[in-house]
């Protein structure tokens, strides 16, 4: 009994096998997928990947890490970004950039032109050439009160007091409508729309802010034919400066190109008062005589040899 369920058994199985290897070979010998459906595909998900490039936008330099001064650029400090607006005069090509040597520091996530490459410091690239910068020592009256910003346009007031060369305490408009370049350690934009004293991060941005509300200088662009005079109101006597209205456009003018330098000069001479008016003093008054005594006639005295005669006239 066990010598035939043993040999059932063992048919069985051999039975088994057979259909398994018959199914094996079966399975082996089907077509491989052809390669040309997978590449077909692979092709197809490339491009769904790509992105479809945008012919509105163009090629710009942009520094993707700080360069020191006199350090040559190299090709791991820019990368090219597709803008949509152009900044002005900037380069277009890697080439354009690698191996040149700025004159000063350069930040990361500025883009580069050619006056990236030129010699000159940041307040000087913040005035034209018919214009000076003059900083002017400041309290925190005269900075009003810490408001001041770059980019404000300011009167520049002095206040004269009384002493020996002037009788009466006077104040008048030295100079009118100067352009704020700077106060303290902030300073506004360039000329080529840049910041000069960029903040990275919100802790240098609340420096910057503390130091503008603290300055004791304070950086005017001031038109050359107008520097002497302001200089020497800075010695003459108390200064206050006095803010003008940001209705009056002036920043927005200049940045068009507009230059009133001229304009200020001949308001200037034209409000520029003496003293004796600012003091409203009246004409000098006559001296008083003593009643009873007439007033001493002018006479004219002559010499003959010895003799010494007076006439009157």
């Amino acid at each position: 009994m066990n010598s035939r369920v043993t040999l059932g058994l063992a048919g069985l199985f051999l039975f088994g096998a057979i259909i398994t290897g018959y199914w094996g070979l079966t399975l082996s010998r089907q077509p491989a997928p052809e390669p040309v459906a997978q590449s077909t595909i692979g092709a197809a998900l490339a491009n769904a990947q790509s992105p479809v490039e945008d012919p509105t936008r163009h090629p710009v330099v942009v520094l993707v890490n700080d360069v020191a001064p006199f350090a040559p650029i190299t090709a791991a400090d820019i990368a090219l970004e597709q803008l949509r607006t152009v900044p002005a005069g900037s380069l277009t090509s890697l080439d354009q950039a690698i191996g040149r040597t700025p004159w000063r520091a350069l930040t990361a996530g500025s883009w580069l032109n050619d006056e990236s490459f030129e010699a000159g410091s940041k307040l000087s690239r913040m005035i034209r050439p018919d214009e000076r910068a003059l900083a002017v020592a400041v309290d925190e009256v005269v900075n009003i009160g810490g408001q001041l910003t770059p980019g404000d346009y300011v009167d520049v007031l002095l206040f004269l007091r009384m002493d020996t060369l002037n009788p009466q305490p006077t104040a008048q408009l030295v100079v009118p409508a100067l352009r704020v370049l700077g106060v303290g350690e902030q300073l506004g934009l360039t000329n080529d729309g840049q910041p000069s004293s960029p903040a990275r991060n919100a802790d240098e941005k609340l420096k910057l802010d503390q130091s503008r509300a603290t300055a004791r200088t304070v950086l005017l662009a001031v038109p050359e034919k107008l520097v002497s005079r302001l200089m020497l109101a800075t010695q003459a006597g108390v200064l206050r400066l006095a803010v003008r209205s940001a209705d009056e456009k002036r920043l927005a003018r200049y940045w068009a190109g507009d230059s009133n330098s001229a304009a200020s000069l001949a308001n200037a001479n034209r409000e520029l008062l003496q003293f004796s008016q600012l003091a409203m003093t009246g004409p000098a008054k006559p001296v008083a005589t003593s009643p009873g005594v007439a007033p001493r006639k002018p006479s004219v005295e002559i010499i003959r040899g010895n003799e010494i005669t007076q006439q009157t006239p």
